[in-house]
């Protein structure tokens, strides 16, 4: 039996929600909360296994709320329930601990999947919204490339462009004039600054950046 926290100031929307969670017999309603200083007064005093969380609450928002109440019962699972399909404010849901986000615009068989899903352990984000995570976490990575390659200096960046041309460690040491114990420093030092973790990822990491 999951024991479930409702979290809204909508009347309207916590009495239909309310509705749907009665018909399943798995679910337990724990109780409501109208605002972000009530829920987590209500998480401290009934436990809930699981809170439906609203964002957009008097008193405290349900991001600032879920990052107290999950710093004080890490066990407790949180699913944002917004109306905003918001790349901001899913990410930022997910920075404070929750494990869900979903729109209120969902059918009440996501809602039900997001509650299974969340509930076995893994994270859930409705299906309208990974788009806009993707993108966000697409744009995340090639800034992480252009920094690190930033971070290499002109004479990893040779070491590297040699690496990616297929030379090996004497033949580089020969091009450029330097021991074969400094090549195999600098191919170190560019593994560690690009997180490659073999030959074959640093090669690609250096095809990919067109060296």
């Amino acid at each position: 039996m999951t024991r479930i926290l409702l979290a809204d100031d909508h009347k309207l929307f916590i009495e239909g929600l309310t509705e749907l969670m009665r018909k399943y017999q798995d679910i337990e309603l724990a109780g409501q909360a109208k605002n972000g200083l009530e829920v987590i007064d209500q998480t401290q005093k009934l436990q809930p296994d699981l809170i439906l969380m609203d964002i957009a609450m008097p008193e405290l928002n349900g991001i600032k709320a879920s990052r107290q109440i999950l710093a004080k019962f890490p066990l407790t699972k949180i699913i944002v329930l917004s109306m905003y399909n918001s790349r901001e404010l899913i990410v930022e849901s997910l920075r404070a601990g929750v494990q869900g986000y979903i729109l209120k615009e969902c059918s009440s068989s996501e809602l039900r999947e997001a509650i299974l899903t969340v509930m076995s352990g893994n994270y859930y984000i409705a299906r309208s919204s990974l788009a806009v995570v993707v993108e966000d976490y697409l744009r995340l990575l090639k800034a992480d490339e252009r920094n690190s390659a930033r971070l290499l200096s002109e004479r990893e960046r040779e070491v590297l462009k040699l690496l990616a041309e297929g030379r090996n460690t004497k033949e580089i040491a020969y091009d450029l004039s330097i021991s074969k114990n400094t090549v195999d420093v600098h191919r170190r030092h560019i593994m560690e600054k690009t997180g490659c973790t073999s030959m074959a990822s640093l090669v690609r990491y250096a095809i990919r950046e067109g060296y």
